[in-house]
């Protein structure tokens, strides 16, 4: 089993930014913990703030994984590129966003992504990482 995690802008930031919103754990943190809990499940990690970017690695991904966790941060709500790509490929994508986007900002309330993901989760911190995971798995 072979899962793609990509996050978007900002999410580099994650331990350090509003800790209050986002907790006090680094990304790569987190993922060592992803690692153990599914050993069996090799994790291709990429983090970008350049939308491009972001977009050439879910083409470049979204043939050869099993499975693409998406959090597209702020470019969740404003990326009509990052939507046609998810539905230019064939792995299927679960969209992930550690805060409830809708107990927050009113223009956090729509994503322009959701619609092309197999689902989202939404407001369960890092786990709703492993959820995206489990869904996943045979």
């Amino acid at each position: 089993m072979k899962i793609a995690i990509i996050n978007g802008p900002n999410l580099n930031l994650l331990g350090k930014r509003e800790p209050e919103v986002y907790g006090s754990q680094t990304f790569e943190m987190y993922l060592e913990e992803l690692r153990k809990e599914f050993p069996d499940v090799a994790f291709d990690y990429f983090q970008s703030n350049v939308e491009g970017e972001l977009v050439n690695f879910i083409h470049d991904s979204g043939f050869t994984h099993d499975g693409i966790i998406l959090n597209g941060g702020a470019y969740t709500h404003t990326s009509v590129a990052i939507r046609d790509a998810i539905a230019g490929i064939r792995t299927r994508v679960v969209e992930v966003h550690i805060s409830n986007i809708y107990a927050r900002e009113e223009f956090r309330h729509t994503s322009l992504t959701a619609a092309k993901a197999v689902g989202v989760i939404t407001g369960l911190g890092m786990k709703g990482y492993a959820l995206a995971v489990r869904f996943f798995l045979p």
